[in-house]
């Protein structure tokens, strides 16, 4: 019997499968990460992405690619049901085989990596889970397309249809978690908003702490503390288009003021301070710790640790 020949259709549906197939498994896997590192988070990180760009991310690749692998794995079965002979082309023994070397290869690492890090005596909980879910993961992979080059769920169609049913079931599970964790779009925007005010309040601070430095006095207005040589120009709160409260409440001491959508840690990329050296001080109050709503921020300048600039500098 002759070889069938492999057209450019063939190519193409194949390509495209294994390409979306191999993305929707490494999109599954980073979201699974995500998961494990925002439940365990690790002592030594200090920043973090507070918009969780990482599993935004894997999320819209997921529920893009996942449909997609869907129907070009439809296609492919439909031209198998009705050519069988396309079951032997050479393009699919090779998707199939290149997919279980990966799965496996995938696998062997993971058990190096486990190995490795347990004799250096570096194991945690979320590299623990990690290791775990990859295991899962590509051993799912490879059990599933090894099944499928020895003729298994061809023999048996209701079993992989319960299988992929079963694995869209905990694709979509992953999905919905992660709403879950983003909350709504709305949400995201909201506390992006205020992200971006504390942004601006604290380019405020430094623009009047300059200004103090230049004239060892505080600015009545943000307008007074103005530099048009310099080019800075005072940010306004992004929702509502009005400048940020600010007013005089001592010689050295200032507020600044804005309102805010949700309750924040000030910083969003911090997860906790950093602690500062013996005797640092700097700006007494400067936490952006802030609640919903109106908020204000007492400021009080440390001279010491931001004396005046002197005169001959400023020249």
């Amino acid at each position: 019997m002759d070889k069938p020949k492999v057209t450019p259709k063939d190519f193409f549906l194949w390509a495209g499968a294994m390409v979306a197939l191999y993305g929707s498994v490494i999109s599954f896997i980073a979201l699974l990460f995500e998961y494990i590192d925002r439940t365990y988070p690790d002592p030594l990180e200090y920043y973090v992405d507070p918009f969780s760009g990482g599993i935004r991310f894997a999320m819209a690749s997921l529920i893009v690619l996942v449909p997609v692998t869907v129907v070009l794995l439809r296609f492919i079965r439909s031209d198998i049901a009705r050519e069988p002979i396309k079951s032997e082309l050479w393009v699919r023994r090779w998707a199939l085989v290149l997919t279980v070397f990966v799965a496996g290869a995938a696998l062997v690492g993971d058990l190096i990596t486990l190995i490795n890090y347990f004799l250096g005596g570096e194991l945690t909980t979320r590299f623990i889970l990690k290791v775990i879910v990859l295991l899962l993961v590509a051993g799912a992979v490879f059990l599933h397309f090894l099944a499928d080059l020895r003729g298994y769920w061809k023999a048996n169609p209701s079993r992989a249809t319960t299988v992929g049913v079963a694995a869209g079931l905990v694709v979509l599970a992953a999905i919905a978690s992660g709403f879950f964790i983003l909350g709504s779009p709305a949400e995201v925007r909201l506390l992006r908003l205020d992200s971006q005010k504390v942004s601006d309040l604290q380019n405020i601070q430094w623009q009047v702490v300059n200004y103090w430095q230049q004239k060892e006095k505080l600015p009545a207005t943000l307008e007074e503390a103005k530099d048009p040589l310099g080019g800075y120009v005072f940010p306004v709160d992004p929702q509502s288009g009005e400048p940020y409260a600010y007013e005089v409440t001592g010689r050295l001491s200032f507020k600044l003021c804005a309102t805010f959508n949700k309750e924040g840690v000030g910083d969003p990329y911090m997860v906790r301070p950093i602690a500062a050296g013996p005797g640092e001080k700097g700006i007494e109050g400067d936490s952006w710790q802030h609640g919903a709503g109106d908020v204000c921020f007492d400021r009080t300048i440390d001279p010491e640790r931001y004396p005046p600039f002197s005169k001959s500098t400023l020249r």
